[in-house]
């Protein structure tokens, strides 16, 4: 366990570094394109929870950067319970399938919260991933796998090291294919080490996520893709968001970015 100092932001005490959370190294720490404007999310209602997890990064972008802003074209494709085998990527990249003539520059798979818990379904990730990789890079677009967060406590099936069995999965896969990990398993398990108190999943299932878990996961999303701390944004879900708790938020995204990564702040 690192040592860590505590700053006084906003009238909260937060850490200005993590502890260690994982102990695996992450290949590609960032993206060769720094401003991804044509972004394809894949994934299932962990991304549609709460207006969509891409409309909630948009709104960052657009509250942040008013150049990349203009040219930002993100398409969400999910499918309610859908691991990542049940996407047809390939028809998603076909010219004008979703809207856009010219091909995305960068496609985010999200697999499902159960795949990483038993070894068939760890291959079976590994195997589509990969398989979804050539097929994303053949258009010249670059991959990023979306790190799942855990369980919370209400779940039927927590389990306090299931992070560790999703971090390991993600930073394996990822670093075989050679794509961006972004470590929103990681944010949440940070966010809930510093206030734990703070309600990030829903509470009648302990999986899915609620509005403070969305924004949470797209400050992560913003910080990993584009080397920007989000630490300040005036976004906050047009209020719907306790400023106080945004702040806090962004900073826990910020912390795990830059630790994740080993950036510079």
């Amino acid at each position: 366990m690192r040592s860590w100092k505590r700053l006084l932001v906003g009238g909260l005490f937060v850490c200005s570094a993590v502890p260690a959370l994982f102990a695996q190294t992450v290949e590609i720490k960032s993206l060769n394109n720094p401003e991804p404007a044509q972004v394809l999310f894949v994934g299932n209602s962990y991304f549609y929870y709460n207006d969509s997890l891409h409309n909630h990064v948009n709104r960052l972008v657009q509250a942040q950067d008013k150049d990349l802003a203009e040219r930002i074209a993100y398409k969400s494709a999910t499918i309610g319970g859908a691991s990542l085998s049940h996407h047809d990527v390939t028809a998603h990249l076909e010219p004008g399938r979703l809207g856009l003539d010219t091909p995305f520059d960068l496609v985010i798979l999200q697999g499902g919260s159960g795949e990483p818990l038993r070894e068939s379904r760890r291959r079976a990730f590994a195997e589509i991933a990969g398989q979804h990789s050539a097929v994303i890079r053949a258009t010249g677009a670059e991959v990023a796998l979306y790190m799942t967060p855990a369980y919370s406590a209400v779940h039927a099936r927590y389990d306090p090291a299931m992070i560790d069995k999703i971090s390991s999965l993600y930073i394996d896969v990822a670093n075989e294919i050679g794509a961006l990990v972004i470590p929103v398993g990681l944010a949440f398990e940070e966010a809930y080490r510093r206030r734990p108190e703070m309600v990030l999943h829903k509470f009648f299932d302990g999986s899915h996520p609620e509005l403070e878990g969305t924004y949470l996961a797209a400050c992560v999303v913003f910080a990993s893709l584009y080397g920007q701390s989000p630490v300040g944004n005036s976004y906050t879900y047009f209020g719907e968001i306790d400023e106080r708790d945004a702040l806090f938020l962004q900073q826990v995204a910020q912390d795990v970015v830059v630790d994740f990564f080993g950036r510079e702040k």
